[in-house]
């Protein structure tokens, strides 16, 4: 007997509020991050008067938090990093470890036995590392991940902030299971987007893995909305990537960024 074609009603997207969780709720905080493991959602870091270290983990199927027991190499608490999952481990780049001063670092964290691990990438062949930063993306795509733009500051006094927006691209080749092998700076054409930070990136797949990057930023013009797409070759074959602008928006009002914290 053939299934019952499923009605409008049960296809359209419901928010639900959950309720009666158990175990250490974490505390409000915003700058944080969250990936999904199977049933369960992982939550780092974020921002509630300082700069917040706490790992939380919530489990969808019981309803339950709880706080696992880390080792390692465990990273200083940071806000508005690059958070990823691949598999069962978890990469963190960057953020905002306190006010004014920002991170380069690279740690994994593999989940399945809970267990940090500070990482070291090899500097790309043709350019800099990338410089500390905060509000970027960074995107899994395979066996890569891509980081696009954030905020950096130029002073070396971290009391005496100069803001630099960024619109940089680089890719982290991973190991497989554990470990990175070095960053490197694709060869891009077409015009890159602006630069900006607090954006959002999103990959998609169709004939070639993209992402597409959305959200504030700020070129001297004043503040935009707009989305670009950034297109990679397909696994296996070798091609060169491209950036495209796709839409612009104008948005009205200043844009400022507020330390965590303050």
């Amino acid at each position: 007997m053939a299934a019952e074609a499923a009605t409008p009603a049960e296809l359209q997207p419901r928010w639900k509020r959950v309720l009666g969780w158990s175990g250490p709720v974490p505390r409000p905080r915003h700058g944080h991050r969250a990936v999904s493991i199977k049933e369960l959602m992982v939550v780092f870091g974020g921002g509630n008067e300082g700069i917040v270290d706490e790992l939380h983990v919530y489990n969808t199927a019981t309803n339950q938090w709880f706080v696992p027991a880390v080792r390692g190499d465990v990273p200083p608490g940071c806000a508005a990093y690059g958070f990823v999952c691949d598999g069962t481990r978890l990469l963190v780049f960057g953020g905002m470890v306190e006010y004014g001063k920002y991170s380069s670092d690279l740690y994994e964290l593999q989940a399945s036995r809970w267990e940090w691990k500070h990482l070291k990438a090899k500097p790309p062949r043709n350019g800099p590392p990338p410089c500390p930063r905060l509000g970027h993306s960074f995107s899994l795509i395979g066996s890569r991940c891509y980081l696009f733009g954030g905020l950096a500051n130029d002073s070396e006094d971290p009391k005496s902030n100069i803001p630099r927006y960024l619109n940089d691209l680089y890719c982290l080749q991973l190991r497989p299971g554990s470990g990175v092998v070095g960053w490197e700076v694709p060869v891009a054409s077409g015009e890159a987007p602006p630069p900006r930070e607090s954006h959002t990136a999103v990959v998609t797949s169709s004939t070639a893995y993209k992402f597409r990057v959305a959200g504030i930023n700020i070129c001297g013009r004043g503040a935009f909305s707009e989305v670009s797409v950034f297109k990679t070759c397909l696994p296996g074959f070798p091609g060169v990537p491209c950036a495209v602008k796709i839409s612009k928006v104008r948005r009205s009002g200043p844009i400022s960024r507020q330390g965590v914290g303050q």
